[in-house]
């Protein structure tokens, strides 16, 4: 297998398919990336813009250039010693009726094939959450009738363009008492049909209607039938589905979906027989050498995770590198035996937050923004927490909870405990409500040891908060996770223990990431996956034990600082770092603006739209992507108010609050939309906020220089995220999905360390950093070691082992200590400063990879000498 020493993100469609992938491998190979790690590629729903939405499992999509592609894009990367890394999603596929599974389904119900393959509750019809409103009502506005599937030409319920297929033994009670030859036939053919011979059945079903007399007599009889509501309603009502409003899926849906969105069904990978189907190419595609590695999409989802992952790694042997998407909270350990490298690394970003933020100033940019909150919400960062999470526990997934709640009363009916169904539902939540991670992974017969400390100290935090009718039955809620379970209740305790842990995890993205993240925006760079800006940032000494750690535990993890599910991008995230170090500054500025743009501001239904706190979450947003010197360009401030508002749409319907995506307060978000548009053509704001912003513009391009060094350099494998490598002022998506303009990119020489060359710096830094790992492996291999600073100005720490050592060094917390407009830091904010090295390094030859400069190293490092001509140093052993 090609050693991992670093990989390159590239989110496939959206004009990215394998021909142009293979254009860019000798890029990516100057670059000095060993691994192109791509976007799901399997089949997609047509016209899909991100490959998640799976529909045909064993198949690459031809979109991309299918397989014969993806063997030309393998080829291209093996001839330059590079590797492919595959995002797989086995938790999910589409549900969707381009998905044959799927179809198959919807079609036959339970006796499908496939029934089984997806988490579905079959004690019911399949409920399909697709309509604009409920069935009456779309009926009777005629976007509703019974027509033949121009797919298949078989009789289906047409719902706008969508073809809903009609069960054939369904077809007698559809149809009626058909006198007409062609449907008296389709009749008897559909009421006859063998489950066992499911194609030969329907393509027995399509000849019959092959002739155009046929096809026309049934186009009548089915219009015939649509004109009737009760026929129409008593068709639809003999099927194994049934249609039902899309804003109902939150109370009731007979399958899992993926968090929310209920166009993505769960799958069963805790059978053996629904995971050797769905991975059949994958696995033949690593066995094959074509792929070297897997990024297991959301692994949270599955039922058992370890499981499996076990099946996984035994399919694929010891060697290929698998990652898995699993967000780690800050006090949250890597479960030791996943056989899997690691993480796909959101938990190095918080880690970069310990170096890069000033704890005290974000304490006082806390302290301004809940200044800012009306009266009834002033309340603590905890408890707002509780609030989103329940209010997701109550309403937006309140149908999964009912069925956790189902399984957890009749457990409590068999032990004769007298709880009833609405006590057990909120005992669930305020369980939920508790816990600080994303989930448990107790199985029916395995309870981690940590799950069971984990669940008496949540247990003990729910009762505190619970009302006095529902403490015992939390109790009961930790015992049916964790406690081992007398032989009879064996099934049900396993089932329950796979519904709550797979509701957890949705829970805690959708409450924290997608609602949270949207109100608390005291410093919004903190609110990024696996973050908790509620919680004081460590500082270096928190950053040094991670590392240490990480180090020891997932050496093979990468480090990433970017992704295609980050709420900013990471040179956004690093300036927006820099208002912790200016916090009044910040809040002064903020007053101005607000005074200056009172006029764009409205009253509506009795408030001021925008808020306080919206417009200072639009201020740091404003300051996170803005172009220094926008103010003077038309153009660019049309296409900043252009993406301002798609923004703020997103984070307004996220917050929950005025807005939100099943029930848009659409004036409300106009207003707000209009106060964008307004200060992209109020000059006087413009030109306060470029000059103002020019201080934080300078640090925190040293900030992101920062961090890419310590990306590079720091336990685990750098991962890139498409055209980061030269700047990422991106917001969240879709704006980060864009397809950057990487084809024609090339890499410079060493450019001149001014603010205008910083995409070019920020490129040329990380191709001569990762070609130095290329040629000089061995220092990264070592532990971590951190190296005292006397003055504090910077982050160093040491990599070694017994041949090669290697010095990293980053300035931090550099607010008006950089030369305006360049990459370095003024002499006067360098000097006195010095990195105290071990005594056995004392008089060892290194080698500036930045500069080339060798020199001998002393009892210390001046930072005067280190950062003179560079913005961060990366030293290298040279006389072994």
């Amino acid at each position: 297998m090609i050693p991992i020493r670093s990989t390159y993100r590239l989110q496939f469609r959206n004009g990215m398919d394998f021909d142009g992938a293979c254009r860019l491998v000798p890029y990516l190979d100057a670059l000095g990336i060993s691994h192109l790690y791509a976007s799901p590629v399997m089949t997609a729903v047509d016209g899909s813009t991100h490959g998640y939405d799976i529909t045909q499992a064993n198949e690459i999509d031809p979109c991309l250039g299918g397989l014969d592609g993806l063997r030309r894009l393998s080829g291209d990367l093996h001839a330059r010693g590079m590797g492919l890394i595959l995002d797989i999603v086995p938790n999910h596929m589409a549900a969707h009726l381009e998905n044959p599974w799927w179809r198959s389904v919807v079609t036959w119900g339970l006796e499908s094939p496939f029934a089984r393959y997806f988490d579905i509750d079959w004690s019911e019809r399949l409920t399909l959450p697709f309509l604009g409103g409920d069935f009456d009502a779309e009926r009777a506005s005629g976007t509703m009738r019974l027509a033949l599937d121009p797919r298949d030409g078989l009789p289906a319920l047409r719902y706008h363009d969508t073809f809903y297929p009609l069960h054939p033994r369904s077809y007698p009670q559809v149809l009626g008492d058909a006198e007409e030859p062609t449907l008296a036939a389709l009749c008897a053919a559909g009421a006859s049909f063998d489950p066992a011979d499911e194609a030969g059945t329907l393509c027995r079903l399509a000849g019959m209607l092959s002739a155009p007399d046929a096809v026309e007599a049934i186009a009548e009889g089915l219009a015939a039938i649509s004109r009737d509501a009760a026929r129409l309603r008593a068709a639809h009502d003999a099927q194994p589905w049934r249609l039902t409003d899309w804003k109902t899926a939150g109370r009731h849906l007979t399958y899992r979906r993926f968090f929310e969105i209920a166009g993505l069904a769960g799958m069963r990978m805790e059978d053996a027989g629904v995971f050797e189907d769905s991975h059949r190419l994958i696995i033949d595609l690593v066995r094959e050498g074509i792929v070297d590695g897997l990024r297991i999409d959301h692994i949270d989802g599955l039922a058992h995770p370890r499981g499996y992952l076990g099946l996984l790694r035994a399919a694929i042997g010891p060697d290929p590198c698998i990652v898995v998407e699993k967000i780690l909270e800050r006090s949250e350990t890597f479960p030791a035996d996943w056989p899997v490298q690691g993480t796909t690394g959101y938990e190095f970003i918080g880690a970069l937050a310990d170096v890069l933020v000033d704890e005290g100033g974000r304490k006082r940019l806390q302290q301004a923004f809940d200044g800012l909150k009306p009266p009834h919400r002033q309340c603590s960062h905890a408890e707002e927490r509780r609030s989103a999470k329940r209010q997701m526990l109550t309403e937006n997934f309140a149908g999964e909870v009912a069925g956790v709640a189902r399984v957890a009363r009749t457990l409590a009916d068999a032990g004769g405990l007298p709880f009833d169904g609405d006590v057990v539902a909120e005992a669930i939540r305020a369980f939920v409500i508790a816990l600080p991670v994303y989930r448990t992974y107790t199985t029916a017969s395995v309870v981690p040891e940590g799950d069971r400390a984990l669940a008496r100290a949540v247990c003990r935090d729910a009762i505190e908060q619970a009302s006095d009718g529902v403490r015992s039955a939390v109790d009961f809620v930790a015992a049916l996770l964790v406690d081992d379970p007398v032989p009879s209740e064996a099934d049900l305790r396993a089932e329950f223990r796979r519904r709550f842990q797979q509701l957890s995890g949705p829970i805690m993205a959708k409450a924290v990431e997608d609602t949270l993240f949207y109100r608390e925006n005291a410093v919004i760079a903190l609110n990024e996956v696996g973050g908790d800006p509620g919680a004081p940032v460590g500082g270096v000494p928190a950053f040094d034990a991670f590392m240490a750690y990480r180090a020891e535990t997932m050496p093979g993890g990468l480090s990433a600082s970017a992704t295609h599910d980050t709420k900013r991008g990471e040179d956004a995230r690093a300036r927006l770092y820099t208002l912790t170090e200016a916090p009044e500054a910040w809040i002064a500025a903020t007053g101005r603006w607000r005074a200056l743009n009172a006029s764009l501001r409205t009253m509506f239904d009795g408030r001021t739209v925008p808020e306080p706190e919206v417009e200072w979450l639009l201020y740091q947003s404003f300051a996170g992507v803005w172009t220094p010197g926008a103010a003077d360009d038309p153009a660019a401030l049309r296409r900043l108010g252009e993406r301002m508002g798609l923004y703020a749409t997103k984070a307004l319907r996220e917050a929950k609050r005025a807005t939100r995506w099943t029930e848009p307060d659409l004036e409300y978000e106009r207003l707000v939309g209009d106060f964008i548009e307004g200060a992209m053509r109020h000059e006087a704001f413009l030109r306060d906020f470029d000059a103002t912003l020019a201080p934080f513009v300078d640090a925190g391009r040293m900030n992101a220089l920062s961090q890419t060094m310590i990306k590079l350099t720091a336990p685990g494998i750098p991962d890139v995220y498409q055209g980061s490598e030269r700047c990422d002022f991106s917001l969240v998506d879709p704006d980060n999905r864009a397809v950057p303009d990487i084809a024609g990119m090339t890499i410079p020489a060493r450019p001149e360390p001014t603010g205008a060359n910083f995409p070019l710096y920020k490129q040329w830094l990380m191709a001569t950093v990762l070609r130095e790992r290329r040629k000089t492996p061995l220092p990264f291999s070592g532990p971590y070691r951190p190296l005292a600073v006397s003055g504090g100005g910077a982050l160093a720490f040491l990599r070694s082992t017994q041949q090669a050592f290697a010095i990293v060094a980053v300035p931090r917390l550099t607010f008006g200590k950089v030369e305006p407009d360049t990459l370095l830091l003024r002499e006067t904010a360098l000097r006195g400063g010095a990195i105290a090295l071990p005594s056995p390094l004392a008089g060892r030859l290194v080698r500036s990879v930045l500069t080339g400069d060798p020199f001998v190293l002393g009892r210390d490092l001046p930072l005067s000498a280190l950062f003179a001509e560079a913005p961060a140093a990366l030293l290298v052993s040279m006389d072994r």
